[in-house]
């Protein structure tokens, strides 16, 4: 278990310093998850360790709601003006995603059908 920790640590530690000297724009744990991703892809597998503590992190995913829940009740009076923003933002978005999802599910059928 502590070899997976250390392994994640790495790589959000890794990703923390590319952003903060090469991609100030891109949050550090974002590069780190991409770069463990890119990681594990080339192994070819998942470690024990990352997969025992990725396991254990799973389990108490829904704690890291309340911090969000306490920031939209602090701060609701500057939700409740920017209302109509934030909506227009979300249905970009959802359409956005949907619609690069079916793309890419999309070509991926493609190459499975091409290969069988």
């Amino acid at each position: 278990m502590i070899e997976g920790l250390v392994l994640i640590l790495l790589f959000q530690g890794l990703g923390e310093a590319i952003g903060h000297f090469l991609l100030p724009l891109v949050p550090g744990p974002v590069i780190g998850l991409v770069l463990l991703l890119a990681f594990l892809t080339w192994s070819g597998r998942v470690h024990e360790g990352v997969e025992l503590v990725s396991s254990a992190f799973m389990r108490y995913l829904g704690l890291l709601f309340v911090p969000a829940a306490v920031g939209v009740v602090m701060f609701l009076p500057h939700l409740q003006r920017q209302a109509v923003a934030i909506a227009v933002a979300l249905l970009v978005s959802v359409i956005a995603t949907i619609a690069v999802s079916a793309l890419i599910a999309k070509a991926l059928t493609r190459k499975k059908s091409d290969a069988g």
